[in-house]
């Protein structure tokens, strides 16, 4: 997930968008990603659906048993409170629910059944528990912590794990919360996890929890003590700005975005914690699908959606779209790919118009 917010927020806005071990690691050799055939569909195509929906649109839950979609919506941030949780047909994109809701909404995470789901409430410190049947708050936990300017540190991404949230601060240094997903209250602080925790994932293969910032470090959490146990670097003495991951657990292989300073996606091996594989491009959202044995890829400049062979790195397909692919939710069955897609905005902090949803049916 990438914020694009006001200038008074855009510290926040990059990350919502001396390591250890990685000094042996060799640097391999960058590998770009190929640029697709000018035959490749456009967004036109009979397999993507695409609808224009609402301002401010970031990411998105499927809810099966309710057969639904939910898209977390800021809103406008010029003289507009609030936000809304949109509910959409999955098949159609139709809008068939709205709560609108006195904070923006942003991230979001979901318990393994889908009943519930949760949305980071990144200007106000806080996140919000929601009914998937319903679309209603069920409960929310506000943290308390202020940044240097007396606003609340930003809640950005967020992880169910094991009956626990993990949410990811924004500052420097930022922090990660640890909230009792059942009662939504506040267990326990991760701190020191270097400027502006980005992205966070659970990892099945080395049981551990990744934690992804701004300073380029990739943080090994082990999620039964809370302790950062080892932050994992490219190794190479670049400047990093990591955002979003994704994980292979039959291979061990974390993947990692870049779409600010380096504009590319790492591949880590995550038991040796060495960079094993570079795709250079700018790269924003990413999903990896074990079914199909692919990589999918948002790249917000190059306003393209990519989907890769996941052994070879080969661009299989690509979609292109005159918005920006900003987050990406992959259906549990790996058929259906979602992409929010958004608008630049204008030096007023309003947007050129309203950003949309698309749907593309994978084959």
């Amino acid at each position: 997930m990438k914020l694009v917010l006001t200038r008074r927020h855009v510290t926040m806005a990059f990350a919502i968008a001396a390591a250890l071990g990685l000094s042996a690691c060799q640097s391999p050799a960058a590998k770009k990603l190929p640029v697709e055939s000018k035959t490749q569909p456009p967004a036109a195509s009979s397999d993507v659906t695409q609808r224009v929906l609402a301002n401010g649109l970031y990411e998105m839950n499927y809810a099966p048993t309710e057969k639904a979609l939910y898209v977390a919506s800021a809103q406008g941030f010029k003289d507009i409170n609030g936000g809304v949780l949109y509910r959409l047909d999955p098949a159609t994109l139709a809008t068939t629910g709205e709560t609108h809701t006195d904070y923006k909404n942003f991230g979001m995470a979901s318990e393994p059944d889908g009943s519930i789901f949760y949305t980071t409430n990144s200007l106000d410190g806080a996140v919000s528990k929601v009914d998937a049947k319903t679309g209603k708050i069920l409960q929310r936990v506000k943290f308390s912590e202020k940044g240097p300017d007396g606003d609340p540190v930003g809640a950005r991404e967020i992880l169910w794990h094991d009956g626990l949230l993990f949410i990811g601060g924004v500052a420097d240094p930022g922090l990660i919360w640890v909230v009792d997903a059942k009662t939504m209250t506040l267990k326990t602080r991760i701190k020191n996890a270097g400027k502006w925790v980005t992205g966070i994932i659970y990892s099945p293969t080395t049981d551990r929890i990744y934690a992804a910032n701004g300073g380029g470090e990739i943080l090994v959490i082990n999620p039964k003590n809370y302790r950062i146990e080892k932050r994992l670097t490219a190794g190479d003495g670049k400047s990093y700005l990591f955002l979003n991951m994704a994980t292979d657990p039959q291979t061990g292989r974390l993947f990692v975005t870049d779409d600010s300073k380096a504009k590319t996606t790492l591949v880590f091996d995550e038991r040796t914690g060495c960079v094993i594989k570079r795709l250079e491009g700018d790269a924003l959202g990413i999903k990896f699908d074990a079914k199909r044995n692919e990589i999918f890829i948002s790249q917000r400049e190059s306003k393209k959606v990519l989907q890769l062979d996941a052994t070879t790195y080969a661009v299989k397909k690509s979609w292109s779209f005159d918005a920006r692919p900003n987050s990406l939710l992959l259906t549990p069955d790996g058929q259906t790919l979602y992409v929010t897609l958004k608008q630049d905005f204008n030096d007023d902090s309003t947007t050129k118009g309203p950003d949309s949803v698309a749907r593309i049916a994978l084959k």
